[in-house]
């Protein structure tokens, strides 16, 4: 049941090529989110790391082999996986920072929305 993405959006959900990042920002965060944007709006570009991110799937909480994507309960999607991850690695942050930005951050909200 694991997603690269919900092709479907939900009521009150972005599409990501119409979230507006501040350009006159010099923080890391909205630089790093204008990278993850220009990935998802290059065809060519998002349909290569998409296929990747199918290709990457968590382990089994049993440890044998690779969780299905056709069976169990439904996870965080890949793309939310490698927004956060982009972020934690990007900005040198601690999880507890991560959660604040996934959970208050307006515009990372827009990339992931945790629901």
């Amino acid at each position: 049941m694991r997603t690269v993405i919900q092709p479907q959006l939900q009521f009150g959900e972005t599409q990501i090529t119409d979230i507006v990042i501040d350009p006159k920002s010099r923080d890391d965060n909205p630089q790093l989110l204008r990278g993850l944007q220009y990935i998802y709006t290059e065809e060519g570009l998002r349909r290569r790391v998409f296929a990747l991110l199918e290709e990457v799937m968590p382990a089994r909480a049993d440890g044998k082999g690779k969780a299905s994507r056709q069976t169990g309960r439904p996870g965080m999607e890949q793309w939310k996986i490698l927004v956060l991850g982009v972020l934690r690695l990007g900005l040198n942050a601690d999880y507890d920072r991560i959660q604040e930005l996934a959970h208050q951050h307006k515009t990372t909200r827009h990339f992931c929305p945790l629901g």
